[in-house]
């Protein structure tokens, strides 16, 4: 060993063999280091996407708040706390609510007297009726939303978007108002906006069409991705947590599962079935 501290190999013979030990050696560690950084970049790069998706979406939500806090003033938590579980209820994210109850939640206030409870639980019930209706027929549901939205200025031309066998008329929603009275036993105003949901909310239950929507959710793929998606929009905005996230990704896992399971043996037998054929084409 030198005074200085290094250490001194000496080697004999044939050194090719060593030399290609070191070059793989030293081109395996720069692969690992680089296949470290390129990980480590995308990770920062994928953080910072989900940062900035988040900063705006709380961005909105602060704004949609403010928005249903001036209309509902102390029922306005009502709102919110339905507009939090509106992922398995509407399939629509906290923001999608928000912003659907804010179009027609003025009229709605003023058909109830000023009632906030009343026009939360109506506007509530409304939107949930809007999503069924859309899965139920596949409309889209911004269709539904303007058909809604038209009932607020007292216009009943959309009334055929809804598909419940009533026409585009004021007549025939007045129609649709008398049988439901025959349904419920209430007497509804056509004048009022809280009847005219109301009574669509009948119908919608005597047809089964009511609570599509959390059964599709829960049940069914399609539902329960996009209740997966509201949650994660959820979870950006700061109206949910990851928690909910995991549920409705374990859900649409289930029926992932249970798809591909139902589907297997079919395809299996079709294959089977169909063996010979192929082998006769070579």
């Amino acid at each position: 060993m030198a005074d200085g501290g290094e250490v001194i190999f000496k080697f004999k013979g044939d050194d090719k063999q060593l030399k290609s030990t070191v070059n793989e050696v030293s081109a395996m560690t720069q692969k690992t280091l680089k296949g470290l950084a390129i990980g480590t970049a995308a990770v920062v790069t994928s953080f910072a996407a989900i940062v900035t998706e988040s900063v705006k979406a709380r961005g909105e939500m602060e704004q949609l708040a403010g928005g249903v806090q001036k209309i509902f003033g102390e029922s306005a938590q009502i709102v919110t706390e339905n507009a939090q579980k509106a992922y398995k209820t509407a399939g629509i994210s906290a923001s999608q609510y928000m912003e659907q109850v804010t179009s027609f939640s003025a009229s709605l206030l003023q058909s109830v007297g000023g009632d906030t409870v009343e026009a939360a639980r109506i506007a509530d019930q409304a939107i949930i009726d809007m999503a069924d209706n859309a899965n139920t027929f596949g409309t889209s549901i911004e269709s539904i939303q303007s058909t809604y939205q038209s009932f607020a200025k007292q216009n009943y031309s959309m009334l055929d978007n809804l598909k419940l066998g009533y026409g585009g008329t004021k007549k025939e929603m007045e129609r649709l108002l008398k049988d439901a009275t025959k349904l419920t036993g209430v007497k509804y105003d056509i004048k009022n906006l809280n009847d005219v949901y109301e009574a669509i909310h009948a119908i919608q239950v005597e047809t089964k069409i009511a609570g599509t929507t959390a059964n599709e959710a829960a049940n069914t793929l399609t539902g329960s991705i996009a209740s997966m998606q509201s949650a994660w929009q959820n979870f950006l905005s700061g109206t949910g947590d990851l928690g909910q996230v995991v549920d409705s990704v374990n859900t649409a896992f289930t029926n992932i599962v249970r798809i591909v399971n139902d589907a297997l043996p079919d395809i299996m037998n079709s294959f089977y079935n169909t063996l010979p054929q192929l082998m006769e084409l070579g």
